[in-house]
């Protein structure tokens, strides 16, 4: 009887301690597998990596002391009861982005289980029988399960070594690759944001001539650029745009000494990620980290209207392409822009004196910089203006980047929900300032923005004050910054709305939109790691 109540103990903990696993596994992916900002989403989220409903079972040992006749047989049975309550009463949450089991993943889980094998071991031989040790024995399995967060972060190092030779090898061989190609070209596309909308533009603006492999959804770290490398490139391709991410110093540089690139586009240079880059200037510095390495008979391709990149000290004196709209001493400029429901019209001119008329369904004056990045990129390629013109009119827009969805014949939804930045959300509410119908913002505000996150915050509120009819904030601790920006600015207190969460905020969206014809701008949806 004991050695069953011991096994069904067992079961009971260790399918618990599964789910709190697993949880925090998914936080410690979604931080990119490190442990400082794992630590970080732990200091703003405690009740979440630690909850104190998994120390129930300790209750135990408070009995104890009461009464000399409780058994081995009461105790075990509390503990099986409690850690079955635990796993069947465990909080439902909807997850945005589910853990996916990579061979990492994998590894790491695996790790763990080992970990807590041992622990599970060297309770049972500590504790050999009797009704305090049966106490003790839960005790430990019930504070192993409430520090499931640290071990996963120490089988986070302790398999780190393996994973470093592991990305190594497919580092080297992803550089391999490349070098045994020495005929393909490869664009490198860097900027705070712009990146991923810029890279779909270039490559229907390339494909019409040459065959074109571009990095998949958001692949553009050293690792997702290292995969895309040696899962799809083939011998065949002609060009390899490469979309290149940066957190932290050095990040760009890393991607550059693995593709080689000839020619490097800079899309824009903003307030971003600042937990971890500090300060403006680190960033600008890394996103010119393209533009630095490029080799002598590369080019560079550079939003001459962004102030950042403008003023930017570039040192290498790489032939420099410049595009924009304002700016003066421009190599491809876009003028005569007109907006509608239906997208852009707009006309580029460019240096010899040659023009086309652009019609694209993209939307927003970001849009054109990124149009006009491919445009000077497939000129300088000699694809003919009216070629590229054809290619970008059929460019549908990147899902979740200012996607227009038309829901019903009252509600139009503009779909900015990827992830938002200072600059990037400023033009995502001046498109929606164009739309003549009722407009409407739903949003949590910015995240990953150091010590400005309420500043910058507060700035974007002052200005959706400016342009919306009513506003619906997520979060109700998140958004406090919004809230503060929306009362200075004197925006009335019934035209917004502070909803709990998604769900709550998609229904206050349908009593607003029920009477008049509306457009709805989703800006940002947080990571399930900043969720309330």
């Amino acid at each position: 009887m004991e050695s069953l109540l011991i096994l069904l103990l067992a079961i009971a903990w260790a399918l618990y301690t599964i789910i709190r696993v697993k949880r925090n596994v998914h936080m410690l992916q979604l931080n990119s597998y490190r442990n400082e900002r794992y630590f970080r989403w732990m200091k703003g989220n405690t009740k979440k990596a630690f909850r104190l409903w998994d120390l129930l079972p300790l209750l135990s040992l408070i009995a104890l002391p009461l009464s000399e006749n409780i058994s081995f047989y009461v105790i075990a049975a509390w503990a099986i009861i409690v850690f079955a309550s635990l796993t069947a009463l465990r909080p439902q949450t909807e997850e945005k982005k589910k853990l996916v089991y990579t061979s990492r993943v994998k590894r790491l889980l695996t790790a763990i289980g080992l970990v807590y094998l041992l622990i599970f071991l060297g309770a049972f031989w500590w504790s050999a029988g009797g009704t305090f040790t049966m106490g003790l024995f839960i005790a430990i399995l019930a504070v192993a399960t409430f520090l499931a967060y640290f071990i996963v972060m120490v089988a986070n190092v302790i398999t780190m070594p393996i994973e470093l030779q592991i990305n190594q090898y497919y580092f080297h061989d992803a550089e391999r690759i490349v070098r045994d190609m020495p005929n393909l070209e490869v664009i490198g596309v860097t900027g705070s944001y712009g990146k991923t909308s810029t890279k779909h533009i270039l490559k229907a603006v390339l494909a019409s001539k040459y065959n074109v492999l571009m990095t998949p959804e958001s692949y553009n770290t050293k690792m997702g650029v290292t995969r895309t490398i040696r899962e799809q490139l083939k011998p065949y391709h002609d060009l390899f745009i490469a979309e290149m991410g940066a957190k932290q110093e050095h990040d760009i540089e890393e991607i550059c000494t693995l593709v080689n690139q000839k020619y490097g586009i800079v899309t824009a240079i903003g307030e971003q990620h600042l937990e971890t880059f500090k300060t403006l200037e680190t960033i600008k510095k890394t996103k010119f980290e393209l533009v630095e390495t490029l080799p002598h008979d590369g080019t560079a391709f550079l939003n001459k209207d962004d102030d950042n990149i403008r003023a930017y000290p570039q040192v290498n004196s790489v032939r420099t392409m410049y595009y924009g709209i304002d700016a003066e001493d421009l190599h491809y400029r876009a003028t005569n822009i007109t907006y509608s429901g239906k997208g852009t019209t707009f006309t580029v001119e460019k240096y010899d004196g040659t023009s086309v008329e652009i019609q694209t369904k993209l939307l927003g004056r970001h849009n054109i910089y990124n149009i006009l990045a491919a445009v000077a990129i497939g000129a300088e390629k000699n694809i003919p203006l009216d070629v590229i013109a054809r290619a970008i009119k059929g460019v549908a827009p990147v899902a979740h980047r200012l996607e227009l969805k038309r829901t019903s014949d009252t509600l139009t939804i503009i779909d900015d929900s990827f992830n938002s930045n200072p600059s990037g959300s400023k033009m995502a509410v001046e498109v929606l300032g164009y739309m003549p119908e009722k407009k409407i913002l739903i949003t949590p505000g910015m995240i990953e923005l150091g010590d400005r996150e309420y500043e910058l915050n507060k700035r974007l509120a002052t200005h959706a004050a400016d342009v919306c009819d009513y506003i619906i904030l997520v979060g109700k601790k998140q958004t406090i910054p919004l809230q503060d920006g929306l009362q200075e600015a004197g925006y009335s207190e019934d035209k917004y709305y502070v909803a709990s969460n998604l769900q709550d905020a998609l229904a206050k969206m349908r009593d607003v939109t029920a009477t008049e014809p509306s457009v709805v701008l989703l800006e940002n949806d947080l990571p399930d790691t900043f969720e309330e």
